[in-house]
């Protein structure tokens, strides 16, 4: 039996797979963490050593108080300063005191600080110029996130958390950073539990405005639940994952297919669709996606080995679509074969 079973499987894929490629962009076109039309000069600058477009970039978004763009750029800039520094060196040099290199500068040091083994040592000794930063930001909110991500690595307390959580939440609501952050420092891989993650993030998905970003933190919830190993800190009842992935699909639908903006989001569900089994939303989550694959959550497998977050995208894709072709089947009765008056037939 599980011979047949194998082979009309086989036969499925083969009849199938092809045609739930059609509306996937091409493996050659699809980019990985790809650079919107404001960031991409910047970073082409910063190839070069030239940090002015960079300092233009941070102070447009800080004026503008486009919190959301603001902690992406400043994460792309730190990222790549994270092996070429030569250009946010010489920004600083020129303007010691600018509260934008300060906050790229402390952001890079958090993060080499968070590879060290001793990793939480090395972030209390950041603790003055992270707060620094954070201090001399009144309305900005992305200080404040760093300084949550900040404290879950030094092992700070729930006290010092709340405070920090307070800051953040009084400069901006709704932001989507500092959620994550907050999450990520609630949840059992953090200092908290499953339980906690997933009621801070339900609550946040219910206050959040239709179009937030916010509206998606349970699935970010259900996402690091699946990475807890089974028996440590309990575990999601089903229904709990499945409604985190409910709340971020009708979400992914706001936006329009091809959507840089939430690429980040219909990545995570994509994933997490997979991991659930539900390989039709997941094919039609591909198809949204278009061409922004993310490094997270590809990049971040539980393998010992990791692979290159794009080839781990791609390879999800192809695996959605031959799950889902193997279980359409080759001819639905009274109707004729699949693919022609059958599934996706006309």
């Amino acid at each position: 039996m599980s011979l047949f079973r194998a082979l009309v499987g086989a036969a499925r894929s083969a009849r199938h797979a092809p045609r739930l490629a059609a509306g996937l962009v091409p493996d050659d076109d699809v980019l990985l963490d790809a650079p919107d039309e404001r960031l991409a000069p910047a970073l082409v600058a910063a190839a070069l050593a030239d940090p002015e477009p960079a300092a233009k970039l941070l102070a447009t978004t800080r004026d503008a108080a486009e919190w959301e763009d603001r902690d992406r750029y400043v994460t792309r800039l730190a990222t790549f300063a994270y092996r070429r520094d030569e250009w946010l060196s010489r920004w600083l040099s020129a303007a010691p005191r600018d509260p934008d290199a300060l906050l790229v500068t402390a952001h890079l040091a958090v993060r080499r600080a968070w590879e060290s083994p001793a990793r939480a040592e090395r972030l209390r000794e950041l603790d003055p110029l992270v707060r620094a930063v954070a201090e001399d930001a009144p309305h900005d909110p992305v200080p404040w996130r760093l300084a949550l991500d900040h404290a879950r690595g030094a092992q700070a307390g729930p006290a010092v958390f709340e405070s920090l959580w307070e800051q953040a939440v009084r400069r901006s609501p709704h932001h989507y950073g500092c959620h994550v952050a907050a999450l990520k420092y609630l949840s059992a891989q953090g200092h908290g539990s499953r339980r906690a993650a997933f009621d801070f993030a339900e609550r946040a998905a219910d206050d959040a405005a239709p179009d937030s970003l916010v509206r998606a933190l349970p699935v970010r919830a259900a996402h690091d639940a699946l990475r807890v190993p089974p028996g440590q800190d309990g575990s999601e009842p089903p229904a709990v994952l499945d409604r985190a992935a409910d709340r971020a699909l009708a979400l992914s639908a706001v936006f329009p297919a091809g959507d840089p903006w939430p690429a980040g989001v219909r990545n995570l569900l994509a994933h997490v669709l997979m991991e659930r089994g539900r390989w039709a939303e997941a094919r039609e989550e591909f198809g949204r996606i278009g061409p922004y694959a993310t490094s997270f959550p590809w990049g971040s497998a539980r393998d010992a080995v990791p692979e290159d977050p794009l080839r781990r995208f791609l390879a999800a894709r192809d695996r959605t679509r031959f799950e889902l072709a193997r279980r359409t089947p080759l001819w639905t009765p009274g109707r004729g074969r699949a693919g022609r008056d059958g599934p996706g037939g006309h």
